[in-house]
């Protein structure tokens, strides 16, 4: 029997911010080529532990990207790995949007070197699939808030790394571009990249392949969004004021009253 590849692993991980500890010993592993969402409550650390995932955070315990620990991988070799759009990223409001997608290509050229055929093509893609190609002479001030953030997803995308980590990915997208959002995610697993995304829409986020769902700085569950255990465990951590049910063949969480 073939087990799973992993593209990420921690073991005993522990953060600890302002000196207080705010992960707790966390142990988990992310297969390849899937789509894991993390949920939770408030405060339940899932922004702390995706930083953590990206190398952003110092950091107790063991985390290892395909099998090779990620801090002993030379910094040129991750960012081409592991591409990373985290809550809030900022760019130069006077860049023009092709300069900021442009730059996911960085970690795959030399130093000063200009860019080559291929990194303007991957561009030009990336562009397209957000939608903001017809924007990319603009400067970001020009932009709103959720076409910034469909140029902001366009540089991850660029980075065309085999992980990525998106941090609330869908703030200020509306409800369209959420769905589009949706559809890029399931084009890029398809192509084996593995993304791993924390989401604050906890009905978007059971359109993944797996959930990791916590509370109080720890995981108290990972499954497929599919098992009624996962199920419950989203229902327990938000205190029974959602539930999760099956409509029209898909999974979604309501509120209760």
């Amino acid at each position: 029997m073939n087990l799973p590849k992993m593209a990420l692993s921690v073991r005993d991980l522990h953060v600890s911010l302002a000196g207080q500890e705010v992960l707790h010993g966390i142990d988990m592993s992310f297969v390849a080529g899937r789509w894991t969402s993390i949920v939770g409550p408030n405060g339940a650390g899932k922004s702390t532990l995706l930083k953590a995932l990206a190398g952003l955070l110092p950091v107790t315990g063991s985390i290892f990207l395909f099998d090779h620990e990620l801090m002993s991988i030379d910094r040129k070799r991750r960012a081409q790995q592991l591409s990373w759009l985290g809550q809030n990223e900022s760019a130069s409001d006077d860049l023009r949007v092709w300069d900021v997608v442009m730059l996911g290509r960085m970690p795959h050229q030399d130093w000063l070197a200009a860019p080559s055929a291929n990194d303007y093509s991957v561009v030009e893609s990336a562009l397209k699939a957000t939608q903001a190609w017809d924007w990319r002479e603009r400067s970001l001030s020009q932009l709103s808030g959720g076409e910034r953030q469909r140029v902001l997803l366009g540089r991850a995308m660029a980075v065309q790394a085999k992980v990525m980590l998106m941090d609330e990915p869908l703030a200020n997208l509306d409800p369209p571009h959420q769905v589009d959002w949706l559809e890029q995610v399931r084009c890029l697993t398809s192509q084996n990249t593995t993304v791993i995304s924390v989401l604050h829409e906890v009905g978007m986020a059971l359109h993944a392949d797996d959930m990791a769902v916590m509370q109080a700085g720890r995981v108290v569950h990972q499954g497929a969004c599919i098992d009624e255990d996962t199920h419950r465990a989203v229902e327990t951590v938000f205190d029974k004021r959602i539930a999760v049910h099956s409509l029209n063949g898909q999974w979604v969480a309501v509120p209760k009253l």
